[in-house]
């Protein structure tokens, strides 16, 4: 998609940008960490939307026997930083994987193509998934517009959960752990 070319990524992900190294070590550490204490540290990872790669690097780096498969519907990102381009609103991935990562995707595509994306993570989420999607509200309240894209879809959390129920149990901070899975969770550590 030329929208994510060369000039996106150096505003987005440059100096000041929403993400970098450091932040994605620290949130890398706690979605694991999180898993294993459930009793599912990945072995398998999927990223979803992977852009510089962060997520990958950081499981390199830290935990180099985990799989990790990163894809993007950038052509340029998949040239410059080594992902499999595919866009998960059109592919159903041929297996599943532990964890799957789709951070800062979902705002992007319309409707009915997230409709298509959520119901592919499904399929591709042995036990757990991190989303981070920013919703309506948090457009009005906690995003920064100087180092957020805000050329996206602004949705509720409600429309996002309708979709994503289904198939996970919210289980905060941007976990969703698959249901009928592996992961056992007290009553007060998810919703219903």
């Amino acid at each position: 998609m030329s929208q994510f070319n060369a000039d996106y990524y150096k505003r987005f992900y440059g100096r000041g940008g929403v993400h970098d190294k450091r932040r994605i070590a620290q949130l890398g550490s706690a979605v694991h960490n999180l898993c294993a204490w459930w009793g599912v540290a990945p072995k398998s990872v999927l990223d979803i939307g992977a852009g510089p790669g962060l997520w990958r690097d950081w499981y390199h780096e830290n935990f180099p026997k985990v799989r990790v498969t990163s894809t993007d519907v950038s052509e340029y990102a998949c040239k410059k930083f080594g992902h499999q381009l595919r866009d998960i609103s059109q592919w159903t991935p041929p297996r599943a994987f532990d964890l799957v990562i789709c951070h800062g995707v979902l705002q992007y595509p319309d409707d009915k193509a997230v409709e298509a994306a959520i119901k592919n993570i499904a399929a591709a989420t042995r036990h757990v998934l991190y989303l981070e999607v920013p919703t309506l509200l948090d457009f009005h309240t906690i995003v920064d517009a100087s180092s957020t894209d805000m050329e996206v879809h602004q949705r509720t959390g409600d429309w996002y959960r309708e979709l994503l129920d289904p198939y996970f149990v919210q289980a905060g901070a941007g976990l969703w752990v698959r249901r009928g899975g592996d992961v056992l969770l007290y009553e007060l550590e998810g919703t219903k």
